[in-house]
């Protein structure tokens, strides 16, 4: 008996991104629950926000969150908002085929650029984007915005 081949679906509805929680919360810790995750999705969605999943049967095995955007920086780009395969099957390719059809869409959707934020941790990940053609082109700095950030003189 052969293994089905993977198969790259967008998700579409509520009961297949419900599925795609247990992964997605792999890469996500901050998820509290599988609602707070189908609430995002959808309210992301609104904006735009597409994600695919790589199945090969009924499982999903890899998730890619993606956006298009436009910037001064980049002009009009395909921005990754997450990509994650299950812990217990990386290096398998399933991140390799989400990358190129991430690629392939960017084509698709007049992109000028794929580009995505990755924690200066994940150096895993640095390898496996610089073997997928990505370069580390900036530094990202971010500060939580609270009632109490003090405001910073010029």
């Amino acid at each position: 008996m052969t293994t089905p081949s993977p198969d790259i679906q967008r998700v579409e509805s509520e009961a297949h991104a419900r599925r795609c929680y247990p992964l997605m919360a792999q890469l996500r810790l901050h998820l509290i629950s599988e609602d707070e995750f189908i609430c995002r999705w959808q309210q992301q969605s609104l904006d735009g926000y597409r994600l695919l999943a790589l199945h090969v049967g009924s499982n999903i095995l890899a998730l890619a969150g993606y956006r298009v955007q436009e910037n001064l920086v980049h002009g009009r780009f395909l921005y990754v908002d997450d990509l994650v395969t299950d812990a217990n099957l990386r290096g398998a390719g399933h991140g390799a085929a989400l990358m190129t059809r991430l690629k392939q869409d960017a084509l698709a959707l007049g992109c000028a650029k794929l580009v995505l934020d990755t924690p200066l941790s994940n150096a895993l990940g640095h390898r496996f984007y610089f073997r997928h053609g990505l370069l580390a082109t900036a530094l990202r700095f971010s500060l939580p915005i609270t009632i109490e950030t003090p405001p910073v003189a010029d």
